[in-house]
C-alpha cells in the first residue's frame, strides 16, 4: 500500500466507512494507531450505525470506539435500532444524527470539535431520500446547519448516508465550495470516484465498509443466499472472515477550509497485525533513557 505524504500545513481527516459488527469494531479500534502514525491522520470520523450485530450502536461500543481514539461518530438509517443509544445522542458532543431528521429525534444535527493542533472542525450527517426511509429535505437541512456554524470553523465534513449515487452527486455539487468534503456511506461498497470539485470540496460516492469482506455487505453469505433464492426467512448474522478497514482521507487547508487532496485507503487485518507486531518489536528494542 502506498501511503501518501500529508500536504504541508494541512489537516488530514479520515471518514471510516460503515463499521459492521464486532469484527468491524475490533478492526477500527486496532487500526487507530496505524491511522495516526502511518497514514498521518489528525482526525478520525467513523460511521458506526452497523456496529451492533449489523444494525445500530450500543453504549458500550460507543465508549470502546471513543476510548480507542475515534474523534466523532456518525450514524444513519439504523441510528435508533438500539434504543439505549438515545441517551448518548442526547448527552455527548462527539456523535451526531442526520441533520434532516426531525428536531424531536434524539441527537445533535452537527458537532464542532478540535484537532490536537487546535483546529476547529464541524461534522455534519445527512441522509438521502432515494430508496431510503422518508426524511426531511437534506438540502434544506444542510443550508440551515451551515448558516448556524461559526465563520471561523472553516473545515466542514459531511457524511452523506444515502443509497443512490445520483442523490450523493447532487448533494456534492450543491455543497461544492461550502464544505470541505462530502463523503458517502451506506452502500458498504467503496467507489472509485474520489475527486475535488472546482469549489474545493472533496467528494466520493461511498467510502466503503469496515468489517468482514467474505460476506454480502458484511452479512454471512449462506443465509442471505438462501433467503434470496427460497424466501425462507433467516437471521442475517454478521460474517467473520477477511476483515478490512475502508475509509477515505482528505487533506484540508485550515485557513480556507478547502480540500487539497483526497484518497482511499483499505487496510487488511493481516497487514495491520504485521505492522502491530513490528511496532511492538521496535518498541522493545528502544533502550530506556538514563
Amino acid at each position: 500500500m502506498t501511503i501518501p505524504l500529508k500536504k504541508t500545513q494541512c489537516v488530514r481527516i479520515i471518514l471510516v466507512g460503515d463499521v459492521v459488527g464486532k469484527p468491524g469494531v475490533a478492526m477500527l479500534c486496532d487500526s487507530v494507531k496505524w491511522l495516526r502514525e502511518v497514514l498521518q491522520v489528525d482526525f478520525v470520523i467513523a460511521n458506526a450505525e452497523n456496529a451492533a450485530d449489523g444494525a445500530g450502536l450500543t453504549i458500550s461500543q460507543y465508549k470502546k470506539l471513543v476510548a480507542a481514539g475515534v474523534d466523532v461518530i456518525t450514524l444513519g438509517d439504523h441510528i435508533y435500532r438500539k434504543k439505549e443509544i438515545a441517551t448518548v445522542l442526547a448527552a455527548e458532543t462527539n456523535i451526531v444524527k442526520p441533520a434532516n431528521f426531525p428536531n424531536s429525534a434524539p441527537g445533535r444535527d452537527h458537532c464542532i470539535v478540535k484537532t490536537t493542533a487546535g483546529v476547529s472542525m464541524a461534522v455534519i450527517s445527512l441522509m438521502g431520500r432515494v430508496f431510503m426511509r422518508p426524511v426531511d429535505c437534506p438540502f434544506a437541512a444542510a443550508s440551515r446547519v451551515l448558516a448556524e456554524l461559526p465563520k471561523d470553523v472553516r473545515i466542514r465534513i459531511c457524511d452523506l448516508h444515502a443509497e443512490a449515487t445520483s442523490d450523493k452527486q447532487t448533494m456534492g455539487r450543491f455543497l461544492d465550495g461550502k464544505v470541505t468534503a462530502v463523503l458517502g456511506t451506506h452502500t458498504h461498497v467503496a467507489t472509485a470516484d474520489e475527486e475535488i470539485f472546482p469549489g474545493g470540496t472533496a467528494f466520493q460516492c461511498d467510502v466503503g465498509m469496515t468489517g468482514p469482506y467474505r460476506s454480502i455487505l458484511g452479512r454471512a453469505i449462506e443465509p442471505v443466499l438462501n433467503t434470496t433464492l427460497t424466501f425462507d426467512p433467516n437471521s442475517f448474522h454478521v460474517a467473520t472472515e477477511d476483515v478490512r478497514l475502508s475509509g477515505t482521507w482528505v487533506d484540508a487547508d485550515p485557513l480556507t477550509g478547502k480540500a487539497v487532496d483526497v484518497g482511499r485507503v483499505r487496510l487488511h487485518e493481516s497487514e495491520l497485525k504485521q505492522w502491530l507486531k513490528q511496532r511492538a518489536l521496535l518498541s522493545s528494542q528502544i533502550p530506556l533513557a538514563l
